[in-house]
């Protein structure tokens, strides 16, 4: 993606972003709002990674404004706006914000099990999942395998409500 396009994305986004109500708009909400206003798709994985970059960046500046404004309002005194620098995308690419981490797709990676073996929120055609899958490196990337499984909300829901009676299962093996 040229450096042009990218940009007219970001400003849609932000565009979208500002217009948005932030309690109860979601990411999905607003990439597909975007890509109305663009007339394109912007699901495709290079894109959607650049609109989560763009939503999360902004979520930041937003909750960074709001801390300003307390310690200022605390300190009883006026708001200064410090200058940040740009990050390159391979430093965006490999910084965790916050607690968060995201793999080469943009996705939410939750633990990481084993070396290879990791648990994301991922979104596939809309919908949001649950991803316990086994990883492998190809080229310097980490990229999903086949092997695993990929939950929805409902079938995560289903399974997190069973947790209790499989551990309970699971120390009755052992306890054998």
């Amino acid at each position: 993606m040229d450096s042009e396009m990218a940009k007219k994305i970001e400003e849609t986004v932000l565009e979208v972003l500002k217009d948005s109500d932030m309690d109860s708009t979601t990411e999905f909400q607003v990439r597909k709002a975007a890509s109305e206003k663009l007339g394109m798709d912007l699901s495709v994985s290079e894109r959607k990674k650049l609109v989560r970059n763009v939503v999360q960046t902004y979520l930041e500046e937003q909750q960074a404004k709001a801390e300003a404004g307390d310690k200022a309002v605390e300190a009883d005194e006026p708001e200064e706006e410090e200058e940040e620098e740009e990050d390159s995308e391979d430093e965006k690419k490999k910084r965790k914000k916050g607690d968060k981490e995201y793999d080469e797709e943009g996705d939410l990676i939750f633990c990481r099990l084993s070396d290879k073996r990791r648990v994301t929120l991922t979104e596939f055609k809309g919908k949001h999942l649950v991803s316990i899958r086994e990883y492998y490196k190809k080229d310097g990337k980490e990229l999903p395998s086949s092997k695993g499984i990929s939950l929805t909300a409902e079938q995560w829901s289903t399974f997190s409500k069973n947790v209790p009676a499989i551990e309970k299962a699971i120390n009755k093996m052992e306890a054998r």
